[in-house]
């Protein structure tokens, strides 16, 4: 069988399908790990910063491991850790005395096959044939939120059918996916990167830029924006709506993960013939304003929609932002890939965090939050009063992106 860059791009999407199971999947086993491995709920949430400070050490490292050992061995790896790291998620808490050391090193190796995985595809796909090139990451980036979408019905029909005690079959079933994305990645032509042909620019002469510390900050508000609602979604449905955790899922993030996959669809499929800075702007714009009907609105089958509209807002924010960064430097290569993971990483992280620490200091000084949320209960009310918080992340990306407008304009003069 002769490969093409077809096929190439067929194994850069399922690097983010496999991105998605690896950042989705644990977490819908949380409260099963409490139940059925007997961890308490606060070692449980270290894995969440375990997963964070891996994926962050593997952003940094990533350039120097792809120059070391080349792009293709890099990815063929990064998948089967990832798959490692699936399979020993049902298998190491048993066979290790602490169930809960187990854990950590499946967090482990899925965070280092997934941080390789979100680094090194998007300078793949970016050197790819076409001139199409940010309607192609959109495309690319659209694959996560059908993986991530994926993940959440898939599971939940095999804890429908299969029942919750069989959990440790389900990891196993969806390693299937790195190993093949692996044996893919073996055979697909790739072209060399800019640091394998000798036309990088300086990584310091890049960093100095101040047009580049404004990519910096907006992958960071497009990360913050999109993970502070995503996280909160299914607690929405739950509490609001008064419906089981399951319902909740689907209604929540799973509904955002399809909207945010829409958007990112869209632009990949239309984007050839519409500027990119314009659609950033608009979706920042539209993004605040999703924050507010979820913040204000007193019905919460209402704030529920504004969760979805933003997962529609927030889906161009990401992959835009890698495109226009690449547009303005196209000879940045691997390292400024790497640092514009990183940047988002550390919004992924920072956005549910903010609202989470903002929430509880709400729920505190519960007497003004009542009387701006007089008609939610104390619970919704502080939650609320965290996403109106983090409705700082879209405007610091529609001010940003203006920012950067002005000093093209500027430019060009």
């Amino acid at each position: 069988m002769k490969f093409t860059y077809k096929h190439t791009l067929a194994a850069c999407y399922s690097g983010y399908i496999t991105q998605a199971i690896v950042n989705n999947l644990s977490p819908l086993l949380f409260v099963t790990f409490n139940r059925t491995l007997g961890i308490s709920l606060e070692k449980i949430s270290l894995l969440i910063t375990v997963n964070f400070v891996t994926q962050i050490v593997t952003d940094i490292c990533s350039s120097k491991i792809a120059a070391c050992m080349g792009v293709r061995r890099s990815m063929v790896i990064a998948h089967l850790v990832s798959a490692a790291g699936l399979v020993g998620m049902g298998v190491f808490p048993y066979i290790f005395s602490d169930p809960f050391a187990g854990l950590v090193l499946s967090g482990i190796l899925c965070a280092v096959g997934g941080g390789l995985d979100e680094v090194l595809v998007s300078p793949i796909v970016d050197s790819l044939p076409g001139s199409a090139k940010a309607s192609s990451m959109s495309l690319l980036h659209s694959f996560y939120c059908w993986g991530q979408a994926g993940v959440i019905i898939f599971s939940t029909l095999f804890f429908t059918f299969a029942g919750i005690e069989n959990w440790r079959i389900l990891p196993a079933i969806w390693a299937i996916v790195p190993i093949l994305t692996s044996l893919l990645f073996v055979k697909v032509p790739l072209l060399p990167f800019a640091e394998e042909t000798g036309e990088k620019t300086s990584f310091r002469k890049i960093m100095l830029n101040g047009k580049f510390l404004l990519f910096c900050l907006l992958m960071i508000s497009a990360g913050a924006a999109e993970l502070a609602v995503s996280q909160w979604a299914s607690l929405f449905a739950e509490r609001g709506l008064g419906v089981s955790k399951t319902t909740g899922d689907l209604l929540g993030p799973c509904m955002f993960a399809l909207l945010m996959g829409s958007a990112r669809l869209w632009y990949g499929i239309f984007g050839k013939k519409i500027k990119l800075a314009p659609v950033i702007a608009a979706s920042s714009a539209l993004c605040v304003l999703s924050y507010g009907l979820v913040v204000f609105s007193p019905y919460a089958w209402l704030s529920l929609a504004g969760c979805g509209l933003c997962g529609l807002s927030v889906g161009i924010m990401w992959p835009g932002t890698f495109s226009l960064a690449t547009e303005k430097f196209p000879s940045g290569g691997t390292a400024m890939f790497s640092v514009l993971a990183l940047c988002g990483d550390i919004g992924c992280s920072s956005g549910p965090g903010l609202v989470g620490i903002f929430t509880g200091a709400a729920e505190k000084g519960s007497e003004w939050i009542m009387k701006i949320f007089p008609n939610a209960e104390a619970s919704m009310s502080g939650l609320k009063a965290g996403l109106m918080f983090a409705s700082v992340f879209p405007a610091i990306m529609l001010l940003g992106v203006i920012l950067l407008s002005k000093k093209e304009r500027k430019g060009n003069v």
